[in-house]
């Protein structure tokens, strides 16, 4: 099993696109840095022709979704609303498109390969569609960071409206890949992926109480936090891939406080 995680995560990295990838916010200086809402949906990178996942495989969209598109490259969130993971998930990796497209919406927060700065590249996207409408298009609003006390005003208003979290660039800074500190994710809770390798069982032997989690640092943990019954009754496969969120680190490298988000869908 550990040889199969690690070759489907080395076939992963190959496929990857060379986008865009945040570092995590550490009280870096950030006034006059451009945030936004980070949008929990699929990533979708349009290369000017055909839809991509953030791991280079092709999304099946249906025609009218991309009508008066551009020859150009964008990035973005397909999303439909907020605490909708699930939703978005099946529909958007469907290998058949179906009628719950109509809920999606791609939110564009870059505009790749296109020279100037963060302002510019997105003004070109902004043109773009004034000129070509698409409804099931939105660039996602930039707010100019006065300070940490406003980085954080705006990341609680996020949280309470159950979003995930939020996204902080340095608008000067000219397009580049890979991950960097120009551009920062700030959210109030991390998140990981963990691969099941067993359940630990109530006293009933019918319900699980927690799945038994292993990390790529072969560090195991039981994972409880977060299960609905119904995922205790039908809990995931074992070699299924979790993401869960957590909060720090135990002395033994467990997370601290986790709770399961979902289970990973190849993208």
């Amino acid at each position: 099993m550990k040889v199969i995680l690690i070759l489907l995560i080395f076939i992963s990295s190959l496929l990857s696109l060379e986008v865009q990838k945040p570092k995590v916010y550490d009280e870096q200086k950030i006034s006059g840095w451009l945030m936004s809402e980070k949008l929990d949906g699929i990533r979708g990178y349009w290369d000017g022709n055909k839809f991509y996942s953030k791991n280079g495989n092709e999304l099946v969209v249906p025609k009218y979704f991309t009508k008066n598109f551009p020859p150009f490259a964008l990035d973005g969130e397909l999303w439909s609303k907020r605490d909708d993971f699930e939703f978005i998930q099946s529909t958007v990796l469907d290998k058949i498109p179906s009628l719950q497209w109509k809920k999606i919406t791609y939110n564009i927060f870059e505009v790749p390969n296109i020279k100037g700065d963060f302002t510019d590249r997105l003004q070109k996207a902004k043109d773009w569609f004034s000129n070509h409408p698409n409804k099931y298009v939105h660039i996602i609003e930039q707010i100019v960071c006065k300070d940490e006390y406003h980085l954080n005003s705006y990341l609680n208003k996020i949280i309470d409206l159950k979003g995930e979290g939020i996204i902080i660039k340095d608008p000067k800074k000219e397009y580049h890949t890979g991950r960097s500190s120009h551009i920062l994710k700030v959210k109030k809770a991390l998140d990981m992926e963990g691969l099941v390798i067993g359940y630990n069982y109530k006293k009933n032997n019918k319900t699980i109480k927690s799945l038994k989690i292993k990390l790529l640092n072969e560090i195991v943990f039981n994972l409880g936090g977060g299960l609905s019954d119904k995922q205790r009754s039908n809990p995931p496969k074992i070699g299924a891939i979790v993401t869960f969120k957590y909060y720090g680190f135990t002395k033994y490298g467990k997370p601290k406080f986790a709770s399961f988000l979902r289970i990973r869908k190849a993208e």
